[in-house]
């Protein structure tokens, strides 16, 4: 079980170093706003690219592929701050992308292994631990750019790190395979994907809108010094990993779907509190509301994708779930932007609060297909508790 959360806390400590060092990769590269705007596409492009690949290859290799991934994640996370250009920028970022979208299905397919075979919640912890990492990275990253220090020893030492995870996944036992046959059936885009993969979207969108949009939002709406504004991602960021620890310990007692109603639920109400917001103050405790319920929503979804799939589909299943689910990650930032030009940043942030509610009334849409036998699959992995 302490491989998979070790593994989310080696990705989360990247991006979130990523975020505090983005300016000094935007200096070395030599590009402005709009270059380094379209050079970012490159990383979700990707993504999008490996993620499906990733899980066939779960699937079909085991666990090996893990560590692979995490190490090629490594090296190319050290190339954006080589990149001299826009064109190289753009190639160095296309490669981060699609190891960083390997990594991610590969993570995520380890947690719900564990899961299955422990019998006992992983994915909220292993995400919980993500954040955390995120934090501290982007807390120590600050500290490392005020002392004078550069984007390659950065970029280098969270490259370093992710390599010693990947070392200690191939202890024994780490890499456990299980491989489907040519004659089985993988995970395709069936109906039960598909929802929880567009309910997944919708949670990261919710997710990545405040994470992107936190900071502006108390700067240019509220007037909030820079210094207060800037600590908005990290209350956002610190709830999102109290929250998913928390519903780490409440799915050892509750069912995933009332979970996943009141995770919905809990970030609408703090999405509208920062939203009216009037002073900062408020609008962070909005914001650490919307924090604490939409953390446990993306984690609780794919655990619900890996024990419908079961153990010799379950990476291919998550790989179409977080591939689908990325698209939202993809389109939050961009979609409250679009809507604060048609009307303003707190109506567009208020909006999102939709969003959630549709989260929180479908879950159960989601779990009752989950739960329900079908043509692909009929039979239930012991202890899998979906309602």
């Amino acid at each position: 079980m302490l491989k998979p959360v070790a593994g989310f806390a080696a990705f989360g400590l990247f991006w979130g170093a990523w975020g505090a060092i983005l300016p000094a990769i935007r200096a070395g590269a030599g590009v402005n706003d709009g270059e380094l705007g379209v050079a970012l596409l490159m990383i979700g492009l990707g993504a999008l690219l490996s993620m499906r690949l990733t899980g066939y290859l779960i699937d079909r290799y085991g666990g090996m592929v893990l560590p692979v991934v995490m190490v090629l994640f490594a090296l190319c996370g050290v190339l954006p701050a080589l990149a001299g250009s826009v064109v190289s920028l753009s190639a160095a970022l296309l490669l981060l992308g699609a190891t960083s979208g390997a990594t991610d299905v590969a993570i995520n397919a380890a947690g719900s292994h564990a899961e299955a075979d422990t019998g006992r919640p992983v994915m909220n912890l292993a995400h919980g631990m993500f954040s955390v990492a995120v934090v501290v990275a982007s807390l120590g990253t600050a500290g490392l750019r005020a002392a004078g220090v550069g984007a390659l020893p950065v970029l280098g030492g969270a490259a370093a790190l992710i390599v010693v995870t990947a070392v200690v996944a191939l202890a024994p036992g780490a890499t456990r395979t299980v491989r489907t046959t040519p004659t089985e059936k993988r995970a395709r885009l069936q109906p039960v994907l598909l929802v929880l993969g567009a309910l997944c979207a919708l949670a990261y969108l919710v997710e990545n809108a405040w994470q992107s949009w936190s900071a502006v939002h108390l700067d240019t709406s509220l007037d909030a010094p820079a210094g207060l504004a800037s600590i908005a991602p990290a209350v956002f960021a610190a709830a999102a990993a109290t929250g998913r620890f928390a519903g780490n310990a409440l799915l050892k007692r509750i069912q995933p779907v009332p979970l996943l109603v009141a995770g919905g639920l809990v970030a609408a109400i703090g999405t509208l509190v920062a939203a009216a917001a009037g002073n900062p103050w408020t609008a962070l405790a909005g914001i650490g509301i919307a924090g604490l319920g939409t953390s446990v929503c993306a984690p609780t979804i794919i655990g619900m994708a890996g024990a419908w799939a079961g153990p010799e589909r379950r990476a291919g299943a998550i790989a179409v779930v977080t591939t689908i689910a990325y698209l939202g990650f993809l389109v939050g930032p961009a979609a409250v932007g679009a809507l604060s030009s048609a009307w303003s940043l707190p109506a567009a942030l208020a909006s999102v609060a939709v969003l959630a509610v549709v989260v929180a009334a479908l879950a159960p849409v989601a779990g009752g297909l989950a739960a329900s036998p079908n043509g692909e699959r009929d039979v239930k992995e012991p202890g899998t508790r979906l309602r």
